[in-house]
């Protein structure tokens, strides 16, 4: 009879990974002049999403709304942009990195895995918001977090989820990227809480255990709007987690390495992360900024297919008309979550099916496809041409744009289209670097400028706008208290 043996309860020491976070989020300095003035374009771009997401979207605007009779001025809560609402901390954070998600048009970073880096801010900007006001109320300016600290809080969480994402596919075991999220979240709510080393240990160890999210909502037949407040409810759990070590709960020394017990073996079949470069700040300096309404993968396919109309139309072409078939050619990235046949069931649905993006450009003649045409009362959503035309779009994946997407020395996002006129012609375009790319900052800076005021003002007057610009880029930016920044987007 085999008599099991009894298991080591001797204590060891923190998985090293869990070492190499907070460590990074403690210590490290940012000095890249690169890394401060990308991160105030995130900033900025993250804040103008967020309230198109609150303009443009029917379900984010009912989705953000207090969860109780009466909880609509918490004193000292967070205050929601584009909104009159005080939150406590655990909905502010949910409600913005909803807002910032929720229409896919926040920026993103390719990798094994894929991801949207700026999902954090849901986490950042309420700490340092709650944090800056009670010091505040205290007459302690001294302790309030700065817009220094903000960018800081935005550079390493950037960082952390970015490294990761380069050679860790969590959607090969079918979790989804927000798990990301919740972990440089956590470690940098921690730091700007004040938190000691050992306690954010702590945190970021309790983070490694949560059961984490299905990548299921984002996939057919079960895309839908979770997909949106995911990002929303990692930021929640974060803050969450930070207060819980707070409070004194102590950690979880080996999450990801514990025998039979631990997420090596539970979820991630045994294999062990691989960090293939030291956290600093390459990923903000690398991240790609949504200047286009579009799936990322996508991105470089909605840019051809706006040229390719353009073509059609020089050559008096109607697509409906004159297009036998189209076929494209992409990376594995963009045939795993965005290449759908069937029915679209809702925003969510549209927003990740490739066909669709194209046959609205090619409807709207080149015009770009816009977060408006995703929705349920767009008029596309119904429009028997958009079925048509995604009825003739074949896709493919091309090994070398993948190869491409991820070597570490390109890092593109290429893909290209061959349309098969019925006259026996073709139009082919190819794109390897979306726009908003690193490689194409000369034309991406100025339209992401362009992309934060066009949606600040989908809520706010002009005047307003010109002053929460011109606060942004004043010199003294760095030591404005967090909570005065975010003061100037209440409604």
């Amino acid at each position: 009879m085999h008599v099991p043996q009894p298991d080591d309860n001797s204590q060891r020491p923190y998985d090293e990974v869990i070492n190499l976070i907070v460590d990074y989020a403690f210590d490290y300095e940012v000095k890249s002049e690169a890394a401060w003035a990308r991160s105030k374009m995130a900033l900025i771009d993250s804040f103008g999403v967020a309230i198109e997401s609150l303009v443009k979207s029917k379900e984010c605007e009912s989705l953000i709304k207090p969860l109780l009779p009466g909880a609509t001025n918490v004193t000292g809560g967070f205050r929601l942009p584009g909104t009159s609402y005080s939150l406590d901390v655990l909905q502010g954070a949910f409600n913005m990195g909803a807002m910032i998600r929720y229409l896919d048009h926040n920026d993103a970073f390719p990798g094994a895995e894929w991801g949207h880096p700026s999902d954090n801010l849901g986490a950042i900007l309420v700490t340092a918001d709650v944090l800056t006001r009670d010091a505040l109320a205290r007459g302690k300016p001294e302790e309030a977090i700065t817009m220094k600290q903000v960018l800081i809080g935005l550079i390493k969480t950037y960082e952390i989820q970015g490294v990761f994402q380069i050679k860790n596919a969590f959607n090969r075991v079918g979790l989804d990227h927000t798990i990301l999220v919740k972990i440089a979240s956590t470690a940098m709510v921690s730091w700007m809480m004040g938190l000691s080393r050992e306690q954010a240990r702590a945190a970021v160890s309790h983070a490694w255990v949560d059961g984490h999210p299905l990548r299921i909502f984002r996939q057919a037949p079960n895309a839908g709007p979770r997909k949106g407040w995911a990002a929303g409810d990692a930021c929640m759990r974060a803050v969450h987690l930070a207060t819980l070590a707070r409070s004194g709960q102590p950690g979880i020394r080996t999450p990801l390495t514990a025998t039979r017990w631990g997420f090596y073996q539970v979820l991630n079949k045994d294999q062990e992360f691989q960090l293939p470069r030291p956290f600093g700040t390459w990923a903000v300096e690398n991240v790609i900024f949504k200047v286009l309404t579009a799936e990322g993968h996508g991105l470089t396919t909605v840019e051809a297919t706006m040229a390719a109309s353009k073509e059609l139309q020089a050559r008096g072409l109607d697509p409906l008309k004159d297009i036998k078939n189209i076929h494209v050619r992409t990376q594995e990235a963009a045939m795993i979550i965005i290449n759908k046949k069937g029915p679209l069931h809702n925003p969510a649905d549209r927003d990740h099916c490739l066909r669709y993006m194209m046959g609205v450009i090619l409807l709207k003649n080149g015009v770009e496809v816009e977060a408006e045409d995703y929705q349920d009362d767009s008029p596309f959503a119904t429009d028997p041409r958009v079925e048509a035309l995604r009825s003739i779009i074949s896709m493919e994946e091309d090994v070398q744009f993948t190869q491409d997407y991820h070597n570490p020395t390109i890092r593109s996002c290429g893909s290209s289209i061959e349309i098969f006129l019925k006259d026996g012609t073709t139009i082919n375009v190819r794109q390897d670097f979306p726009l908003g790319h690193v490689v194409r900052d000369a034309e991406t800076i100025p339209l992401v400028r362009k992309k934060a005021i066009h949606n600040l003002g989908l809520k706010f007057s002009q005047d307003e706008v010109t002053r929460i610009m011109e606060t942004l880029e004043q010199p003294d930016f760095d030591t404005l208290p967090a909570s005065k920044f975010i003061d100037l987007f209440q409604k």
